[in-house]
């Protein structure tokens, strides 16, 4: 039931962002997995996308799965413990009321499109080597066994 942010695993970018996710979300509200797992290319075909798709984003819920800018606004109000605290998840609110999707989308795009340029590109996915975060990630083996994941 806890929703799963899908991410570039080799970005740095992308990485940094989930550090930061996990950092602000002691609770563990969200777990997350790599756009190149095999759970994140089994969840990315259950919705109708390509398996190799590492264009975006992806948070997926138990109703259906957000990309681009409204993933990242859908993960920014989830995440109580930002440094924005208590204010982090109106102000996701009014910029969603104030800015219109494919703006946001078209700004989404233009940092994606650039984020190897940006930050570069690891040779592998992050890995949860001290086991801090174990809990958080979901493992490839949840493809296996869920055919409906």
């Amino acid at each position: 039931a806890r929703p799963i942010i899908l991410y570039d695993g080799v970005c740095n970018l992308c990485n940094g962002g989930m550090n930061r996710a996990l950092d602000w979300d002691p609770e563990g509200v969200l777990r997350c997995a790599a756009l190149q797992s095999a759970v994140g290319r089994s969840l990315l075909m259950r919705h109708g996308r390509a398996a190799s798709d590492i264009s975006s984003i992806v948070l997926v819920d138990e109703q259906r799965a957000a990309l681009k800018s409204e993933a990242v606004l859908r993960i920014a109000q989830r995440l109580p413990r930002s440094p924005f605290g208590r204010l982090l998840a109106p102000s996701v609110t009014i910029a969603r009321a104030l800015t219109p999707r494919f703006l946001a989308d078209a700004a989404y795009d233009v940092v994606a499109t650039n984020r190897y340029r940006l930050l570069g590109k690891r040779d592998s996915c992050r890995l949860d080597e001290d086991g801090e975060f174990a809990r958080r990630f979901v493992p490839d083996d949840f493809a296996k066994l869920q055919p409906n994941v």
